[in-house]
């Protein structure tokens, strides 16, 4: 069921199913993504007691901010704060956070800041918290190749090219980043609808500008980043899922130092970066898994 509410500076859209009583899970989208990653991953939580949460992030979908005043920042703090304000709306004390790319982010930061809110932790692609002070530092040629599209979003050209190409853009993402996952027309458009938000362009530019440090971040946020900043480590039970086809991220074999509590990495065969879409039944498994829950026989 389709359902918003007030949440901090956002008026937030999200799906809601599973029993309302039901433990709760928020499950979280990336970029350029939407809440239709879940489709096949809500269902199988639900129909073991979970009270299932979709959101749609900041600048998707019919999410909207409540003020023309409110910086239309995509920086990790305010997804962060985003979800920390969703739970708090939704008078959840303590759910299984679980997210990929901007969502696992947003999870890593109420699961290293806010730990009592986070029954547990499933997290694309490991230890999502930036580290932007050495944003900066050249990495490896393979790894600098794989993030052209954020480079790119660093200049005029680039932002004029989202606003003007959006739809083609984020279909190449799609294919460049789950180059095994064969998905549809049909599939893609049911998500790249939620591009078409108005502040979609701004909230992506600001996200990829601010990491590098090449953007000013929301002075309301600077004490959640300040924190971050120190690089802090997850208490909660967590699995980090790694998809073996990700065209660009790859797992970080040393990962499990960010984890001070009981820590899993999985790696997914065949996976692209789009987790739970093209793998629903491992990533609700792992969901389960850190919620202390079995699937029913």
């Amino acid at each position: 069921m389709l359902k918003q509410i007030e949440a901090g500076v956002l008026r937030t859209a999200f799906r809601e199913s599973g029993p309302p009583d039901g433990w709760p899970v928020v499950l979280l989208h990336g970029f350029p993504y939407d809440a239709h990653a879940y489709d096949e991953v809500a269902p199988r939580l639900a129909a073991q007691g979970a009270r299932v949460i979709v959101p749609w992030l900041r600048g998707y979908g019919p999410t909207r901010f409540l003020s023309l005043d409110t910086p239309r920042s995509g920086q990790q703090a305010a997804l962060g704060a985003d979800l920390l304000a969703l739970l708090d709306a939704l008078a959840i004390p303590q759910a299984v956070l679980a997210g990929y790319d901007w969502g696992g982010r947003a999870a890593c930061v109420v699961a290293a800041l806010w730990p009592d809110r986070a029954r547990g932790l499933v997290t694309g692609n490991g230890y999502n918290i930036q580290d932007i002070a050495k944003a900066g530092r050249p990495v490896a040629p393979e790894v600098e190749h794989r993030m052209w599209y954020q480079y790119y979003l660093h200049g005029e050209r680039g932002a004029a090219g989202l606003a003007e190409r959006r739809a083609e853009f984020c279909r190449l993402l799609w294919r460049l980043w789950s180059p095994e996952w064969r998905f549809d027309d049909a599939t893609y458009a049911r998500s790249a609808a939620s591009f078409e938000n108005p502040d979609f362009v701004a909230v992506v530019v600001q996200s990829y500008r601010h990491r590098f440090g090449l953007a000013e971040g929301d002075p309301v946020l600077e004490e959640i980043e300040r924190r971050l900043a120190a690089q802090p480590a997850i208490t909660v039970p967590a699995i980090s899922l790694d998809g073996e086809a990700d065209g660009v991220s790859r797992p970080d074999p040393e990962v499990a130092r960010h984890f001070a509590g009981p820590f899993e990495q999985r790696w997914l065969p065949h996976v692209g970066h789009n987790l739970p879409q093209e793998a629903p039944a491992a990533f609700a498994e792992a969901v389960l898994r850190v919620a202390g829950h079995r699937p029913a026989a």
